[in-house]
């Protein structure tokens, strides 16, 4: 079962957490530190203690044919590991460039039941304003001295009347075996040479299944978020890049799963752990489903598709859902109350496609098509086209048009071109543009005259663009 306090998650039943380990004489922050969820008035930090100041070198253990670890293998020595301590850490926020006040927050333990991790809500943020956050570490111990600091930067968004161009990244889909780099990812430092404001990671953020070694415990499946986020390449970014990010099927449990689903090849952990490990890695937000406002020009729906769908095998008709009664209700009422400029719903699956026909996991898929009909057809009556679909999941680009609804997706692509593949080849009925290769999608919002526009580019993994749309609004 899971209980959630606000950020607190505590496991029980299924695979044992490991039991608190004694204060270490050093801690370090080899996990790094990162912030995610910005608003106008706050945003959230989080980071890790660590035994050792980098991630373990070795022999790499990933790709295919997966490997399934043997029972005993110490996951703390393999390569990428960065093993936890339990310790203090502290967070100070001030305005950049303001040498002055500081807010400094109190020493908050760290333990082993959330993996060593912890999270600090920042509030009463000014609106636009950047920001630079210090993290330091100590031991749990009177008097320790304070190790290991962490500096990232952010900017808040603008309050939901400003007119500030904005620029965002998205991305999908890394696989640690497949990356094009030695430290990491390609994308990475393109994303980061078109200086976001934020960037999306749409699910599939580490691979468990199908990645080796395969995650049977959530000791194992935290030692697949510490290999990835410590690559340089990753840490180096997100020490000026704030995020968002969400869940999808392999960074949950296993390959199209749903609650209640057999583990399968993941047993023994549950899908239950999975979603407490995913709230445990990720600068989380209060739920799952969530709408952030960038000014007046940019408003943002993120989904959740996987806490609240229905079993993909299970029949189709007015009771199957993917989204659930709740958070499809929520999200037409937000829809219908928001005057922002552009609004952009997020999915870590697609709602137009087309998938492959023997896909039965989304909205673009039949065996789901009961509520994608529904979905689209509302979108088409209540909204104009100021509504653009960005998808995560699919291992190709794409911009498609549904023929009926003319609702339009972008499909932000694999986070490499080894990872890519898959598709079910380009439709002239859909698609705009159709690409098979890494990469990910740049979007600017900003004005022209007095008429709001959004520019949204297909970007291989260099940062060269390969498709461009631009929209103009009224």
């Amino acid at each position: 079962m899971i209980r959630v306090l606000g950020a607190l998650v505590l496991l029980a039943g299924g695979a044992a957490a490991q039991p608190v380990g004694d204060a270490a004489d050093t801690v370090f922050l080899a996990s790094g530190a990162r912030v995610g969820e910005v608003t106008a008035t706050s945003a959230v930090v989080w980071t890790r203690t660590t035994a050792e100041p980098q991630r373990r070198s070795g022999q790499e253990i990933s790709g295919r044919p997966v490997v399934t670890l043997a029972s005993g293998v110490d996951v703390s020595a393999l390569e990428g590991a960065v093993p936890g301590a339990a310790g203090e850490v502290r967070v100070t926020v001030r305005q950049r460039g303001d040498d002055g006040d500081a807010r400094v927050f109190d020493w908050l333990q760290t333990a082993a039941d959330r993996d060593f991790t912890r999270q600090v809500l920042l509030d009463g943020l000014a609106a636009d304003t950047p920001y630079v956050v210090t993290v330091e570490a100590r031991p749990a111990a009177p008097e320790a001295e304070a190790t290991a600091p962490e500096t990232v930067t952010f900017r808040t968004a603008p309050g939901p009347d400003q007119r500030r161009p904005i620029r965002f990244a998205a991305m999908t889909c890394q696989y640690y075996g497949r990356r094009d780099r030695p430290d990491g990812f390609g994308i990475y430092p393109s994303m980061a040479a078109g200086r976001p404001d934020f960037y999306l990671s749409i699910g599939d953020n580490v691979y468990y299944d199908n990645e080796s070694p395969r995650a049977t415990s959530v000791e194992l499946a935290r030692y697949h978020w510490q290999r990835m986020f410590t690559l340089p390449a990753i840490a180096s970014f997100l020490r000026s890049v704030p995020g968002y990010w969400l869940k999808d099927d392999h960074d949950l449990l296993r390959n199209d799963s749903w609650p209640g689903i057999d583990p399968g090849i993941s047993a023994p952990m549950t899908f239950e752990e999975g979603q407490a490990v995913f709230v445990e890695q990720t600068p989380a937000p209060e739920r799952p489903y969530r709408t952030v406002r960038w000014g007046k020009g940019l408003q943002l729906w993120l989904v959740e598709g996987r806490d609240f769908r229905s079993p993909n095998d299970m029949p189709d008709g007015p009771g199957k859902t993917i989204w659930g009664t709740e958070q499809w209700r929520w999200l037409r009422d937000s829809l219908l109350a928001s005057d922002a400029d552009w609004k952009v719903l997020v999915s870590p699956t697609p709602i137009v496609g087309p998938d492959r026909s023997n896909k039965a996991d989304n909205h673009a898929n039949a065996a789901f098509s009961h509520e994608g009909d529904a979905i689209r057809e509302w979108f088409r009556a209540n909204l104009d086209d100021s509504l653009l679909v960005i998808v995560g999941d699919r291992h190709w680009q794409y911009h498609s048009v549904h023929p009926e609804t003319g609702l339009q997706e972008f499909s932000v692509g694999p986070a490499s071109d080894a990872h890519a593949g898959g598709t079910p080849g380009e439709d002239p009925a859909y698609h705009r543009f159709h690409r098979v290769g890494g990469g990910f999608l740049s979007v600017d919002v900003d004005w022209v005259g007095e008429r709001p526009r959004i520019v949204l580019r297909h970007r291989g993994v260099s940062g060269r663009v390969v498709y461009e749309v631009e929209r103009l609004g009224s």
